[in-house]
């Protein structure tokens, strides 16, 4: 039997302003799924490109809590081919990948290498060697530039520099958040898909958890695209947030240079 996959989150913030607020923290194509918001009024749901969804609720000024639970049974998906729109959109520069500025920050060799393949495994290989996972470092401006300078960053910071690598070498790259069974410490986190061979492949530089077990919550350009919580309109303090994302099945050793999709 397939292994399955259990995601259980909760958001807690507190309105100021009233207005609209959207929340994206839905797994992409789950079996099962549930979202629950303290205040019981009425909501939209908004569908996007790869599985992405939000849910806008209008909501009045007071403290609210956002609970979500999802399961879905674990595979081995086709990777998504990557279309010319794709290939338009995601090898151009964006906020926190600035592949137009970053080329002097490039190392020599990967323009030598002659496979896309090899290049991304070189740039993984790099952004792993030359930065440090420092848990609450970095600030949420900072770009690909700022995180290469610093030395240091979170996994979304990663997978910034990894994408502006990526971009530079004209290889489309996207901005994946996802559940990560294994994380630890748990959270949401961010990883990044390449396009090689006209398909896309995610790939991980923090090394942090098993990418076959990972389950896509949302996709962009960068982070500017992913936020899981996003207000439209209103005002609001985030009061902070738990994530816990199992399987029920021992986790994968994850070879890293080997090409997984994910679902």
């Amino acid at each position: 039997m397939a292994p399955r996959a259990t995601v259980d989150v909760e958001l807690s913030f507190r309105v100021t302003e009233p207005g609209p607020v959207a929340i994206s923290v839905a797994a992409a194509r789950a079996d099962t799924d549930e979202l629950t918001v303290s205040w019981h009024g009425e909501s939209e749901s908004v569908e996007f490109e790869h599985g992405t969804r939000a849910e806008v609720f209008e909501l009045p000024v007071g403290e609210h809590r956002v609970a979500y639970h999802a399961e879905r049974v674990l595979g081995e998906p086709e990777p998504e081919p990557v279309t010319l729109a794709d290939a338009a959109v995601f090898t151009r520069p964006s906020r926190y990948c600035p592949s137009d500025r970053i080329a002097g920050l490039v190392p020599p060799e990967l323009f030598a290498l002659n496979s896309t393949k090899k290049q991304v495994d070189a740039i993984v290989r790099y952004v792993h060697e030359r930065l440090s996972y420092v848990v609450g470092s970095g600030r949420v401006t900072d770009d690909a530039i700022d995180t290469l300078l610093a030395g240091a960053g979170v996994c979304r910071d990663f997978a910034h520099v990894c994408i502006a690598l990526c971009r530079v070498l004209d290889i489309p790259a996207r901005y994946v958040g996802v559940y990560a069974p294994g994380l630890s410490p748990m959270d949401f986190h961010a990883v990044f898909e390449a396009g090689i061979a006209g398909r896309w492949y995610v790939f991980d530089a923090t090394h942090l958890a098993p990418r076959q077990t990972m389950l896509r919550i949302s996709t962009g350009r960068d982070a500017a695209d992913t936020s899981f919580l996003a207000t439209l309109g209103c005002e609001l303090d985030f009061l902070g947030s738990t994530v816990f994302a199992t399987t029920d099945a021992a986790l994968p050793e994850d070879h890293w240079a080997e090409l997984v999709a994910l679902g």
